[in-house]
Protein backbone atom coordinates (compact mmCIF):
# COMPACT_ATOMS: atom_id res chain seq x y z
CA UNK A 1 0.00 0.00 0.00
CA UNK A 2 3.18 2.32 0.62
CA UNK A 3 4.35 1.78 -2.78
CA UNK A 4 1.45 2.91 -4.23
CA UNK A 5 1.54 6.72 -2.16
CA UNK A 6 5.11 7.30 -3.33
CA UNK A 7 5.49 10.32 -5.37
CA UNK A 8 8.03 10.50 -7.69
CA UNK A 9 9.61 14.04 -9.01
CA UNK A 10 8.22 15.76 -11.67
CA UNK A 11 7.50 15.59 -14.36
CA UNK A 12 4.98 13.45 -13.76
CA UNK A 13 3.57 13.85 -17.74
CA UNK A 14 5.97 12.71 -20.26
CA UNK A 15 5.75 13.39 -24.21
CA UNK A 16 7.97 11.43 -26.89
CA UNK A 17 8.96 14.63 -27.87
CA UNK A 18 12.37 15.89 -27.18
CA UNK A 19 14.30 18.94 -27.54
CA UNK A 20 16.27 17.65 -30.72
CA UNK A 21 13.06 16.45 -32.33
CA UNK A 22 11.35 19.82 -31.69
CA UNK A 23 13.91 22.08 -32.83
CA UNK A 24 15.09 20.08 -35.98
CA UNK A 25 10.67 20.52 -36.86
CA UNK A 26 11.22 23.86 -36.54
CA UNK A 27 14.23 24.14 -38.70
CA UNK A 28 12.30 21.78 -41.43
CA UNK A 29 9.17 24.40 -40.94
CA UNK A 30 11.43 27.42 -41.96
CA UNK A 31 12.60 25.61 -44.49
CA UNK A 32 10.34 27.43 -47.12
CA UNK A 33 11.09 30.69 -46.37
CA UNK A 34 14.60 30.20 -46.12
CA UNK A 35 14.50 28.65 -49.84
CA UNK A 36 12.69 31.39 -50.78
CA UNK A 37 14.97 34.28 -49.78
CA UNK A 38 17.73 32.59 -51.21
CA UNK A 39 15.93 32.15 -54.39
CA UNK A 40 14.87 35.95 -54.30
CA UNK A 41 17.57 37.32 -52.79
CA UNK A 42 20.23 35.06 -54.29
CA UNK A 43 23.68 33.43 -53.24
CA UNK A 44 24.66 36.35 -50.83
CA UNK A 45 21.34 35.39 -48.81
CA UNK A 46 22.86 31.93 -48.33
CA UNK A 47 25.86 33.19 -47.12
CA UNK A 48 24.52 35.33 -44.61
CA UNK A 49 22.01 32.52 -43.36
CA UNK A 50 24.80 29.65 -42.79
CA UNK A 51 27.13 32.25 -40.83
CA UNK A 52 24.68 32.85 -38.83
CA UNK A 53 23.67 29.61 -37.99
CA UNK A 54 28.10 28.76 -38.08
CA UNK A 55 28.25 31.89 -35.71
CA UNK A 56 25.24 30.40 -33.56
CA UNK A 57 26.54 26.97 -33.25
CA UNK A 58 30.43 27.56 -32.69
CA UNK A 59 29.71 30.31 -30.12
CA UNK A 60 27.69 27.54 -28.21
CA UNK A 61 30.25 24.66 -28.56
CA UNK A 62 33.33 26.93 -27.67
CA UNK A 63 31.35 28.58 -24.37
CA UNK A 64 30.11 25.25 -22.95
CA UNK A 65 33.65 23.72 -23.74
CA UNK A 66 35.72 26.47 -22.21
CA UNK A 67 32.87 26.29 -18.87
CA UNK A 68 33.56 22.65 -19.09
CA UNK A 69 29.72 21.65 -19.50
CA UNK A 70 27.97 19.51 -21.42
CA UNK A 71 27.75 20.15 -24.78
CA UNK A 72 24.50 20.79 -26.19
CA UNK A 73 24.68 21.46 -29.91
CA UNK A 74 23.43 17.83 -30.77
CA UNK A 75 19.83 19.09 -29.67
CA UNK A 76 19.43 21.54 -32.75
CA UNK A 77 18.56 24.42 -30.45
CA UNK A 78 21.74 26.43 -31.91
CA UNK A 79 20.77 26.21 -35.27
CA UNK A 80 17.08 27.25 -35.27
CA UNK A 81 18.63 30.24 -33.24
CA UNK A 82 21.34 30.62 -36.18
CA UNK A 83 18.81 30.21 -38.66
CA UNK A 84 15.97 32.54 -37.40
CA UNK A 85 18.51 35.35 -36.99
CA UNK A 86 19.98 34.60 -40.45
CA UNK A 87 15.88 34.99 -42.04
CA UNK A 88 15.66 38.07 -39.65
CA UNK A 89 19.10 40.10 -41.67
CA UNK A 90 19.24 41.90 -44.70
CA UNK A 91 21.28 39.68 -47.90
CA UNK A 92 23.41 43.14 -48.25
CA UNK A 93 24.73 42.68 -44.13
CA UNK A 94 28.84 42.19 -43.92
CA UNK A 95 29.13 38.70 -43.13
CA UNK A 96 31.08 39.87 -40.18
CA UNK A 97 28.10 41.59 -38.78
CA UNK A 98 25.55 38.72 -38.82
CA UNK A 99 28.28 36.58 -37.01
CA UNK A 100 28.66 39.36 -34.38
CA UNK A 101 25.02 39.03 -34.17
CA UNK A 102 25.42 34.96 -33.73
CA UNK A 103 27.46 35.61 -30.91
CA UNK A 104 25.24 38.00 -29.03
CA UNK A 105 22.36 35.48 -29.33
CA UNK A 106 24.10 32.90 -27.82
CA UNK A 107 26.57 33.87 -25.48
CA UNK A 108 24.73 37.11 -24.13
CA UNK A 109 20.87 36.14 -24.37
CA UNK A 110 21.30 32.59 -23.96
CA UNK A 111 24.46 31.14 -22.11
CA UNK A 112 25.45 33.72 -19.77
CA UNK A 113 21.84 33.78 -18.47
CA UNK A 114 21.61 29.64 -17.97
CA UNK A 115 21.61 28.28 -21.42
CA UNK A 116 18.56 26.89 -23.28
CA UNK A 117 15.06 27.29 -21.09
CA UNK A 118 16.59 29.62 -19.04
CA UNK A 119 17.19 32.87 -21.67
CA UNK A 120 15.00 35.73 -20.77
CA UNK A 121 13.99 36.64 -24.66
CA UNK A 122 14.03 34.88 -27.53
CA UNK A 123 18.10 34.77 -28.82
CA UNK A 124 17.46 35.63 -32.29
CA UNK A 125 15.66 38.70 -31.84
CA UNK A 126 17.80 40.02 -28.75
CA UNK A 127 20.46 39.67 -31.57
CA UNK A 128 18.31 41.42 -34.56
CA UNK A 129 17.60 44.49 -32.37
CA UNK A 130 20.99 44.67 -31.07
CA UNK A 131 22.18 44.32 -34.26
CA UNK A 132 19.37 47.29 -35.20
CA UNK A 133 21.01 49.54 -32.44
CA UNK A 134 24.60 49.12 -33.68
CA UNK A 135 24.06 49.28 -36.93
CA UNK A 136 21.62 51.19 -38.13
CA UNK A 137 22.18 51.98 -41.34
CA UNK A 138 23.31 48.40 -42.61
CA UNK A 139 20.26 46.67 -41.09
CA UNK A 140 17.70 48.96 -42.65
CA UNK A 141 19.04 49.02 -46.09
CA UNK A 142 17.37 46.55 -48.37
CA UNK A 143 18.34 45.91 -51.69
CA UNK A 144 15.93 43.74 -54.41
CA UNK A 145 16.79 43.32 -58.14
CA UNK A 146 19.37 45.19 -57.84
CA UNK A 147 17.70 48.42 -56.51
CA UNK A 148 18.33 49.64 -53.33
CA UNK A 149 15.20 51.11 -51.80
CA UNK A 150 12.51 51.29 -49.11
CA UNK A 151 10.68 48.60 -48.00
CA UNK A 152 6.30 48.59 -48.77
CA UNK A 153 5.68 49.00 -44.98
CA UNK A 154 8.05 52.07 -45.34
CA UNK A 155 6.67 53.28 -48.63
CA UNK A 156 3.21 53.78 -46.95
CA UNK A 157 4.48 55.47 -43.49
CA UNK A 158 6.37 58.31 -45.42
CA UNK A 159 3.78 57.80 -48.21
CA UNK A 160 0.23 59.86 -49.25
CA UNK A 161 -1.60 59.91 -46.30
CA UNK A 162 -4.66 60.68 -48.65
CA UNK A 163 -3.29 58.64 -51.67
CA UNK A 164 -4.91 55.07 -52.01
CA UNK A 165 -2.43 52.35 -50.67
CA UNK A 166 -2.50 50.88 -53.88
CA UNK A 167 -1.73 53.97 -55.60
CA UNK A 168 1.03 54.57 -53.11
CA UNK A 169 2.37 51.07 -53.58
CA UNK A 170 2.07 51.27 -57.51
CA UNK A 171 4.33 54.29 -57.30
CA UNK A 172 7.07 52.47 -55.67
CA UNK A 173 7.19 49.57 -58.39
CA UNK A 174 5.05 46.92 -55.74
CA UNK A 175 1.70 45.62 -55.18
CA UNK A 176 -0.12 43.64 -51.94
CA UNK A 177 0.33 40.64 -54.43
CA UNK A 178 4.01 41.22 -54.11
CA UNK A 179 3.93 41.54 -50.18
CA UNK A 180 2.22 38.01 -49.86
CA UNK A 181 4.50 35.88 -52.43
CA UNK A 182 7.29 37.71 -51.73
CA UNK A 183 9.19 39.63 -54.68
CA UNK A 184 10.02 42.75 -52.70
CA UNK A 185 12.33 44.06 -50.48
CA UNK A 186 12.93 43.08 -46.77
CA UNK A 187 15.31 40.73 -44.79
CA UNK A 188 15.55 37.20 -45.97
CA UNK A 189 13.42 35.17 -44.35
CA UNK A 190 9.91 37.19 -43.90
CA UNK A 191 9.06 38.48 -47.39
CA UNK A 192 6.87 35.42 -48.48
CA UNK A 193 3.98 35.22 -46.92
CA UNK A 194 2.86 32.17 -48.50
CA UNK A 195 6.13 29.93 -47.71
CA UNK A 196 5.96 31.31 -44.02
CA UNK A 197 2.16 30.01 -43.88
CA UNK A 198 3.64 26.52 -45.29
CA UNK A 199 5.90 26.27 -42.72
CA UNK A 200 3.42 27.32 -39.62
CA UNK A 201 0.76 24.52 -41.10
CA UNK A 202 3.52 22.23 -40.82
CA UNK A 203 4.31 23.57 -36.98
CA UNK A 204 0.24 23.84 -36.26
CA UNK A 205 -0.41 19.86 -37.88
CA UNK A 206 2.92 18.55 -35.95
CA UNK A 207 1.54 20.40 -32.83
CA UNK A 208 4.80 22.10 -31.99
CA UNK A 209 2.79 25.12 -31.64
CA UNK A 210 -0.50 26.23 -29.83
CA UNK A 211 -2.62 28.29 -32.44
CA UNK A 212 -3.68 30.91 -29.68
CA UNK A 213 -0.99 33.36 -29.69
CA UNK A 214 0.19 33.27 -33.44
CA UNK A 215 -3.74 33.78 -34.28
CA UNK A 216 -4.85 36.35 -31.40
CA UNK A 217 -1.35 38.25 -32.26
CA UNK A 218 -2.81 38.77 -35.71
CA UNK A 219 -6.14 39.23 -34.93
CA UNK A 220 -5.72 41.88 -32.32
CA UNK A 221 -3.68 43.71 -34.54
CA UNK A 222 -5.66 43.49 -37.45
CA UNK A 223 -8.58 45.02 -35.08
CA UNK A 224 -5.50 48.04 -34.00
CA UNK A 225 -4.89 48.55 -37.26
CA UNK A 226 -8.60 49.13 -37.97
CA UNK A 227 -9.38 51.34 -35.21
CA UNK A 228 -5.93 53.37 -34.92
CA UNK A 229 -4.50 52.70 -38.45
CA UNK A 230 -5.86 56.08 -39.71
CA UNK A 231 -7.86 54.24 -42.70
CA UNK A 232 -10.64 52.70 -41.36
CA UNK A 233 -11.86 49.32 -42.44
CA UNK A 234 -9.36 50.04 -45.51
CA UNK A 235 -8.78 46.07 -46.91
CA UNK A 236 -6.29 46.71 -48.96
CA UNK A 237 -4.29 48.91 -46.37
CA UNK A 238 -5.20 45.83 -43.25
CA UNK A 239 -3.53 43.50 -46.10
CA UNK A 240 -0.61 45.71 -46.58
CA UNK A 241 -0.37 45.52 -42.57
CA UNK A 242 -0.43 41.30 -42.57
CA UNK A 243 1.77 40.79 -45.49
CA UNK A 244 4.60 43.53 -44.95
CA UNK A 245 7.69 43.35 -42.65
CA UNK A 246 7.92 40.43 -39.76
CA UNK A 247 5.00 39.92 -38.42
CA UNK A 248 4.33 36.21 -39.97
CA UNK A 249 7.39 35.26 -39.17
CA UNK A 250 7.08 36.73 -36.11
CA UNK A 251 3.74 35.11 -35.28
CA UNK A 252 4.27 31.76 -35.74
CA UNK A 253 8.55 31.33 -35.08
CA UNK A 254 9.38 33.74 -32.40
CA UNK A 255 6.49 34.17 -30.37
CA UNK A 256 5.77 30.89 -29.67
CA UNK A 257 9.02 29.96 -28.17
CA UNK A 258 8.48 27.53 -25.75
CA UNK A 259 11.00 29.41 -23.14
CA UNK A 260 9.86 32.72 -23.69
CA UNK A 261 6.27 32.66 -23.99
CA UNK A 262 3.63 31.81 -21.08
CA UNK A 263 2.37 28.40 -20.42
CA UNK A 264 -1.15 29.30 -18.62
CA UNK A 265 -3.78 28.81 -21.20
CA UNK A 266 -4.98 32.52 -20.15
CA UNK A 267 -1.33 33.50 -20.52
CA UNK A 268 -1.17 32.69 -23.78
CA UNK A 269 -4.14 34.68 -24.85
CA UNK A 270 -3.13 38.03 -22.57
CA UNK A 271 0.29 37.64 -24.18
CA UNK A 272 -1.03 37.41 -28.11
CA UNK A 273 -3.40 40.25 -27.06
CA UNK A 274 -0.21 42.29 -25.67
CA UNK A 275 1.84 41.61 -28.60
CA UNK A 276 -0.75 42.56 -31.11
CA UNK A 277 -1.39 46.06 -29.52
CA UNK A 278 2.60 46.74 -29.24
CA UNK A 279 3.16 46.13 -32.64
CA UNK A 280 0.19 48.29 -33.48
CA UNK A 281 1.45 51.13 -31.81
CA UNK A 282 5.25 50.98 -32.53
CA UNK A 283 4.01 50.06 -36.24
CA UNK A 284 1.03 53.16 -36.28
CA UNK A 285 2.96 55.85 -33.78
CA UNK A 286 6.58 54.84 -34.01
CA UNK A 287 9.26 56.35 -36.05
CA UNK A 288 9.74 53.02 -37.41
CA UNK A 289 7.35 51.05 -39.81
CA UNK A 290 7.95 47.88 -38.52
CA UNK A 291 7.65 47.03 -34.77
CA UNK A 292 7.33 42.94 -34.34
CA UNK A 293 10.66 42.47 -33.07
CA UNK A 294 10.30 45.29 -30.43
CA UNK A 295 6.99 44.00 -29.28
CA UNK A 296 8.07 40.07 -28.72
CA UNK A 297 11.06 41.51 -26.86
CA UNK A 298 8.84 43.71 -24.52
CA UNK A 299 6.40 41.12 -24.11
CA UNK A 300 8.78 38.50 -23.51
CA UNK A 301 9.96 40.29 -20.23
CA UNK A 302 6.31 40.27 -19.45
CA UNK A 303 5.79 36.49 -19.39
CA UNK A 304 6.75 36.00 -15.66
CA UNK A 305 4.13 39.01 -15.24
CA UNK A 306 1.49 37.66 -16.92
CA UNK A 307 1.88 34.17 -16.10
CA UNK A 308 1.72 35.33 -11.90
CA UNK A 309 -1.59 36.78 -12.65
CA UNK A 310 -2.85 33.70 -15.16
CA UNK A 311 -2.23 30.72 -13.06
CA UNK A 312 -5.31 28.48 -12.94
CA UNK A 313 -6.96 28.43 -9.13
CA UNK A 314 -6.30 25.00 -7.92
CA UNK A 315 -9.42 22.51 -6.96
CA UNK A 316 -9.78 21.79 -3.24
CA UNK A 317 -9.07 22.62 -0.02
CA UNK A 318 -6.29 24.42 -0.43
CA UNK A 319 -8.25 27.14 -2.96
CA UNK A 320 -10.14 30.00 -2.78
CA UNK A 321 -12.36 29.99 0.65
CA UNK A 322 -15.37 32.03 1.62
CA UNK A 323 -15.18 33.76 -2.09
CA UNK A 324 -11.37 35.41 -1.32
Amino acid sequence: MNDLLNVSASPHVRSKDSTSSIMRDVAIALLPATAFGIYNFGVKALFVVLTAIISCVLTEYVYQKLMKKSITINDYSAVVTGLLLGLNLPSTLPLWIAFLGGVFAILIVKQLFGGLGQNFMNPALGARCFLLISFAGRMTSFTYDGVTGATPLAVLKEGDKAASVVSVLSASGTSISDMFFGTIAGTIGETSVIAILLGAVYLLVKKIINWKIPFIYIGTFAVFVVLFGGKGLDMNYLAAQLCGGGLMLGAFFMATDYVTSPITPMGQIAYGILLGCFTGIFRMFGASAEGVSYAIIFCNLLVPLIEKFTIPVPFGREGLKDGK
